[in-house]
């Protein structure tokens, strides 16, 4: 009997240690969580970004995209309120999130220091280029609002005849709005050729009449937005009423209205009609107007979760698509070196998505890429313009040079 008993110690470890080995390994749950205004100021932007968000999500779920680890990705609106954007990080940081999406300008500033003490990895909606400063795990989704506004005025100076076009600057009353007008100024102290004659901060008037009236009188030709759809809607149906929007790029005696990523998309046609025709704008992302690989996944992914066809189309859509695919995508890479999805993780691969590394998603017009150095993930732009109700590419992306000159 003890004989029999000596031999069964062996045995069973044995068969102990074959079940471990050929156990699947547990399926893992990785964290992340964002909060936005779905309602509120900007909420015309927050809603379909957040679907962008939500939908990606499932289809990785879905489509085991990881394999048998998820992601899961709590969506909380904030209302554009710093304070509720707060107290909903600290809520999502409970329950051990490893990635975080953002929202506003303000808000991610003012959490900067939060997001380096938790040494978090952060992808805001915001792509204001002072997010970075002072901020070592803030990570751009696309170029900065000030990158986007110099490119614009790139666009004015290589194509404006007869002289300095003489230019005014239209935008939202917050930090957002304000951001890249001073680097705009440092582009034209750098030798950008173009004179800045006034910078207005818009409120929430319904007639923009005088304001209008007031830069015909300074011989302004153009005016670059920074803003959003809404009061850009009002302002170029109100130039329309007037008689006062240019037939063809830098009319003379005309105003040309350009703008940045948050002022355009089919949302401005649908607000402002027939008065949007002519807008140029600017973003780094690939539009379902210029059909594509990566236009169609995205038409697919609003199918396939019953989105109607105003969201399926919307930039602001995609916005929220490019977020969630790059965190996922950096996901990805971890799992693939055989690593633990960890904050420290995510934030050293997001830090290596560059050269042969890059990241291509398929919906922006160049690769996003990300270093120490450099935490804007799509360096160039496309400058696009509404022709017969659409909006459609003009010439080829570029990453604009006075963005690399203002640095020195």
């Amino acid at each position: 009997m003890r004989s029999r008993q000596f031999w069964m110690v062996p045995i069973t470890v044995a068969l102990l240690t074959v079940m471990f080995a050929v156990a699947p390994s547990q399926a893992e749950v990785y964290k992340m969580a964002l909060s936005l205004a779905i309602t509120g100021p900007t909420s015309d932007a927050g809603n379909p970004y957040a679907k962008g968000v939500e939908d990606y999500i499932r289809y990785v779920n879905d489509t085991k995209l990881l394999g048998e680890d998820t992601v899961q990705c709590p969506i909380r609106d904030d209302q554009y309120q710093t304070d509720i954007t707060k107290r909903n990080f600290e809520e999502f940081l409970d329950d051990g999130i490893v990635f975080y999406l953002n929202y506003s300008t303000g808000s991610t500033q003012a959490l900067k220091r939060d997001f380096d003490e938790e040494k978090i990895p952060v992808i805001p909606a915001s792509m204001d280029a002072g997010n970075l400063v002072d901020s070592t795990y803030i990570f751009l989704p696309i170029a900065s609002y000030s990158s986007q506004c110099i490119a614009l005025a790139e666009y004015i100076t290589k194509n404006h005849k007869n002289g300095t076009p003489q230019v005014a600057m239209f935008i939202h009353p917050s930090a957002f709005g304000r951001g890249p007008v001073d680097d705009v100024r440092k582009a034209v102290k750098a030798g950008l050729k173009m004179d800045i004659v006034e910078v207005v901060e818009h409120g929430k008037d319904l007639d923009n009449t005088a304001m209008l009236q007031r830069l015909m009188s300074k011989k302004v030709r153009y005016v670059i937005c920074q803003t959003v759809q809404s009061p850009v809607a009002t302002l170029i149906k109100d130039a329309q009423r007037l008689g006062l929007t240019a037939k063809t790029f830098g009319e003379d005696g005309k105003l040309t209205f350009v703008g940045a990523h948050y002022t355009g998309g089919n949302d401005l046609i649908e607000l402002a009609g027939s008065a949007a025709e002519g807008y140029f704008w600017t973003t780094s992302y690939a539009l379902t107007s210029e059909p594509g690989k990566g236009t169609d996944f995205q038409m697919m992914l609003a199918k396939k979760y019953n989105r109607d066809e105003k969201t399926a189309n919307s930039h602001n859509y995609t916005n929220g698509m490019m977020v969630a695919q790059t965190a996922v995508e950096t996901m990805r890479r971890v799992k693939q070196k055989g690593g633990k999805v960890t904050r420290e993780a995510l934030f050293k691969e997001l830090n290596a998505m560059n050269g042969d590394n890059a990241y291509s998603p398929g919906n922006t017009v160049a690769p996003v890429t990300y270093s120490p150095s450099d935490r804007a993930g799509v360096d160039s732009v496309q400058i696009y313009s509404v022709q017969k109700g659409v909006f459609r590419a003009v010439g080829e992306p570029f990453a604009p040079e006075y963005v690399e000159k203002i640095k020195k």
